[in-house]
């Protein structure tokens, strides 16, 4: 069986002398792993489309279950990510959340393109790194079947909370004032310009993801609860994020409302 597809390759791991495994999202097949048999050999045609965060035509054949990559031809490299080790580590963040959120062989087109369009922004717009990674964060959640419910105060009703809140744990947004209504857990507080981006982040187009503006101690509330609420959902930790982090200037401080 034979099956040419473009991907995102997610993860690399080298095995033997030269091969190496990978794990790829496709639009249609989803999450994929493939042998790709030389390919660290110096001449070898296949080598550069066989790289984490590289969008690739391949061409595979299946034999005894297993998925090998018979051709690859890299379609866009990302090369702005490449050469700076902040994006670079942000987007292997990215590419491993995204691995951990698709189960094998599910299509996952909206997460894909959502991937692909944080990489394109650290790529290509002139967007903070803080807030390309809080969106992509939010939004991948979502996606996942995560979303945070942030309509109106999860105990009151009220559209506009006072000094808003989510509740790690529950999702749920709340009023400060209401949080002793709330089961145990943390709750991160947010502002009124924090929750009307969050609320874009949701709801608001897709293609425009990355589109909207937010003064600096809202941005700095919405990233601590955006990384803080993926955390407690998915109840792990991610080493690209860690490292990441080592790397980058702005150091996370998170502010919590227990």
């Amino acid at each position: 069986m034979y099956l040419t597809t473009t991907a995102l390759v997610l993860r690399e791991v080298e095995y033997k002398d030269s091969d190496k495994l990978l794990t790829v999202l496709t639009p249609e097949q989803g999450k994929l792993t493939l042998s790709a048999r030389g390919v660290r050999k110096k001449k070898d045609a296949t080598a550069a489309a066989c790289q984490v965060l590289t969008w690739a035509e391949f061409t595979l054949s299946q034999r005894q279950g297993r998925w090998q990559v018979k051709e690859a031809v890299t379609q866009r490299a990302f090369r702005g990510v490449r050469e700076d080790l902040d994006k670079l580590a942000l987007g292997s963040y990215f590419a491993q959340v995204t691995e951990t959120l698709c189960e094998e062989e599910q299509p996952e087109p909206e997460l894909l393109a959502l991937t692909l369009n944080a990489l394109h922004a650290l790529d290509q717009m002139p967007v903070s790194l803080t807030q390309v990674k809080t969106a992509f964060e939010w939004k991948a959640m979502a996606l996942a079947g995560y979303e945070p419910m942030v309509g109106e105060c999860g105990v009151c009703g009220c559209e506009t909370p006072e000094a808003p809140c989510l509740h790690l744990r529950e999702g749920v947004l709340h009023c400060k004032g209401c949080r002793e209504k709330l089961g145990e857990g943390v709750s991160m507080p947010l502002t009124g310009a924090a929750l009307a981006a969050l609320r874009y982040i949701m709801w608001g187009n897709p293609k425009r993801l990355f589109s909207f503006t937010l003064d600096e101690p809202s941005l700095r509330k919405l990233a601590d609860a955006s990384e803080a609420y993926l955390m407690t959902q998915l109840e792990r930790g991610f080493h690209t994020l860690d490292f990441y982090k080592s790397l980058h200037t702005e150091t996370m401080t998170y502010d919590r409302t227990t």
